[in-house]
């Protein structure tokens, strides 16, 4: 039976740290820039000019039907020899997680955009609203405030993926996590440990989302959202099997 030695990580921790941090650092720069860039994305999408559109869904397409990872080479080695330019090794993986993202959010944009009621938009427009006004006051705020939960799913399994950057010599936490492995030939207990530490950020974004989307629901379905509606320890027990290891709410 294997033997745990635990006593390999206390050592390594400021290495896997460091790696942890450059992995932070590229999911809050490529989550940034893909919820910018999503914006335009999604409006392309639904324009009525037919090449934009067009254009628009091929983007979205080929980013949501091939991997990240094949994206990832592609960009990392692919571009600059058909470009012919060197790219810095981070702002390479940060724009294809960037542009991976963009692609799933545009959709996301653009489901909510298409379901904020007409109505609204009518009323916008008997005020004497400009398309951008209205677009600015009434139909990006409603439809983002819809998307909260989809979005921070979207955020979090790009924080995820930002694993396969290892793959590519960048020595984030999974990367440092592989040198260590390879050096201690305690695979076992490194990659233990370096789950957890992905864990430890990636669980409170979801209950978090479950949250705000199970606040969402209860206020389109017109259920008060302060002691009667869902509440922080009611998503805790919602994930417990059976409630047996928080009680009963």
């Amino acid at each position: 039976m294997y033997q745990f030695e635990w006593s390999v990580i206390p050592p390594i921790i400021p290495l896997l740290l460091k790696g942890f941090e450059l992995t932070l650092q590229l999911a809050v720069m490529s989550i940034a820039i893909a919820t910018v860039l999503a914006v335009p994305l999604a409006l392309a999408r639904m324009s009525s000019l037919d090449p934009l559109r067009w254009l628009a869904q091929m983007y979205i397409e080929i980013f949501r039907g091939t991997p990240m990872l094949v994206q990832l080479v592609w960009v990392y080695y692919a571009l600059p020899a058909v470009l012919g330019i060197q790219l810095n090794p981070i702002v390479a993986v940060t724009g294809a997680l960037a542009a991976n993202l963009t692609a799933f959010m545009s959709e996301a944009y653009r489901a909510a955009l298409q379901s904020v009621p007409k109505e609204h938009i009518e009323a916008g427009e008997v005020l004497g609203l400009s398309k951008f006004d209205i677009l600015r006051f009434i139909t990006i705020p409603q439809a983002v405030r819809q998307q909260i939960p989809v979005i921070l799913s979207l955020d979090i399994s790009l924080f995820k993926d930002t694993a396969l950057v290892s793959w590519l010599g960048v020595s984030d936490l999974m990367f440092t996590a592989n040198i260590q492995a390879s050096q201690t030939f305690r695979p076992m207990e490194i990659f233990t440990f370096t789950a957890l530490m992905y864990f430890a950020v990636a669980f409170p974004l979801t209950l978090v989302a479950s949250y705000l989307e199970r606040r969402l629901i209860a206020k389109q379905s017109g259920q008060p959202t302060g002691t009667g509606g869902p509440s922080m320890r009611a998503t805790l027990a919602r994930i417990a099997p059976g409630n047996l290891l928080l009680g009963k709410w």
